[in-house]
């Protein structure tokens, strides 16, 4: 995933991609839909291809799976962060927040995925100058991660169906079986936390649970004040950064403590399908039974 960097930006006179399912039946949709105007990307860019792209290099860790399990062999590259599927053998082309442009250009894709938050503007100002179509996602939350994913497969790639997203907005469209205040650290000195107006932060209330860190996004807060909201258990996450059970419990001041799957919490792939009853099983055994650590702020 990277550094929560929390870089927002618009769109305005962006281009972007799109992709099939049969390639003849592919492209002739493709071509209709650019008879009518165009596809957009989520922040309303143009995409601008005419094919079905057979050479794609994702900078988003999440979408990189997607991909490669969705549209297997169109994947050329991808992030030095990208873990997921195991043993994905493509070019790496840096991180999220400083891809490698030239090894990017240099594997000729007909598309690049973004993510408005995980990367940044210029990136993707500089390779669509280069000529490279970009489709660049926004995901703040559970719905839109179902509802992007589904138009970039189905509009972009052309895929009436992918299985895995229908599994996901089934375990997603259940009410919530949990109740809690909790926190959820990202990263630690200086301490980033999961804010409104995010996915983990949609995720967390979907699962029943709220999150007592109220500023927006990503916000640097420091212990004491983010644990003044007296949460009844802090979550912490083994990415992006790597908590452990010694490394984030003892600087909690004897607020319980969980150590969960950072995947099930930010990963909006072909992990939401397990994330809900993984972090359900986590937290329902942690019950009663969060670690109390010695206050040491």
């Amino acid at each position: 995933m990277g550094r929560f960097d929390g870089m927002r930006w618009s769109a305005n006179g962006i281009r972007v991609p799109v992709h099939a399912h049969g390639r003849v039946d592919r492209l002739s949709r493709m071509r209709k839909q650019v008879d009518n105007g165009g596809v957009l990307d989520d922040l309303g860019a143009d995409a601008a291809l005419d094919h079905p792209p057979e050479r794609v290099v994702s900078l988003v860790p999440s979408l990189t799976e997607a991909i490669a399990l969705t549209v297997p062999g169109v994947l050329v590259g991808a992030t030095n962060w990208c873990t997921h599927p195991a043993g994905l053998d493509v070019t790496r082309v840096r991180g999220t927040k400083n891809p490698d442009r030239a090894a990017i250009a240099a594997l000729r894709p007909d598309l690049v995925v973004a993510n408005q938050e995980e990367n940044r503007r210029v990136d993707v100002e500089r390779l669509r100058s280069a000529g490279i179509p970009v489709w660049v996602t926004r995901i703040d939350g559970i719905d839109d991660a179902l509802g992007s994913m589904t138009r970039l497969f189905r509009e972009g790639f052309g895929l009436r169906e992918v299985g895995w997203l229908e599994e996901a907005r089934e375990v997603w469209r259940h009410p919530p079986r949990l109740s809690g205040r909790v926190a959820l650290p990202v990263w630690r000195d200086p301490w980033i936390w999961v804010g409104a107006g995010t996915y983990p932060d949609d995720l967390l209330r979907r699962l029943g649970l709220v999150n007592i860190v109220d500023d927006m996004r990503y916000p640097h807060v420091k212990i004491n004040d983010a644990l003044s909201g007296n949460p009844d258990f802090v979550l912490l996450p083994d990415e992006p950064y790597p908590f452990t059970a010694t490394d984030g419990p003892e600087a909690l001041g004897g607020v319980g403590s969980l150590n969960v799957r950072g995947r099930s919490l930010f990963w909006y792939g072909p992990a939401m399908v397990e994330a809900r009853a993984d972090l359900e099983a986590a937290i329902h055994e942690g019950g009663g039974a969060f670690r109390k650590a010695p206050a040491n702020r």
